[in-house]
């Protein structure tokens, strides 16, 4: 037995550490809760936030503005040699076309074309055939064609480089 001013551990903790865990746990549940409602649409719904707007004759409605159908530019067919480590030649054949983002966008690209058939023509040549092969190789060869369409023709914005025929012999 113990004494009469010792602590005694057989009656559990004190009650101060049950009413600190009250303290965290009761918020921490409610923040759960609240957060898991709030994402799963519940509370949003129930505090007006994911309702349509009220309708009234007062209110004019904004027009919703279809975007503007992509722009696309011709680039004159490339045929170029491809880098190879044997006797044999390899030649890759290109075909493309520029999407822009706008329309008066043209006659930037125009102007640029020579500079964009340059860079074109001196990235297909360090090229090699190991490097074109499958989806991989078309998406690396777009996407360095983009980079490098955008850096010719600065001020102009290109959206995508599409290939209209491309052999590799």
């Amino acid at each position: 037995m113990a004494e009469h001013g010792a602590p005694s551990t057989e009656d559990g903790p004190p009650p101060k550490k049950k009413g600190k865990l009250l303290l965290i746990a009761v918020p921490v549940l409610l923040a759960a809760v609240g957060g898991g409602l709030w994402f799963s649409g519940i509370l949003p719904g129930l505090l007006g936030h994911g309702a349509a707007p009220a309708k009234s004759a007062g209110v004019a409605k904004v027009p919703v503005v279809d975007p503007a159908p992509p722009v696309y530019v011709d680039i004159p067919e490339i045929i170029s040699n491809l880098n190879v480590t044997t006797k044999r030649p390899s030649y890759m054949k290109l075909h493309a076309k520029l999407e822009l983002a706008r329309e008066s966008d043209i006659a930037a690209i125009t102007a640029a074309m020579p500079r964009i058939q340059d860079l074109f023509q001196t990235y297909l040549r360090d090229m090699r055939p190991e490097e074109l092969r499958g989806s991989e190789g078309s998406y690396r060869l777009r996407e360095e064609l983009i980079a490098r369409a955008c850096l010719a023709a600065a001020p102009a914005r290109i959206n995508d480089v599409l290939f209209v025929e491309m052999i590799i012999e």
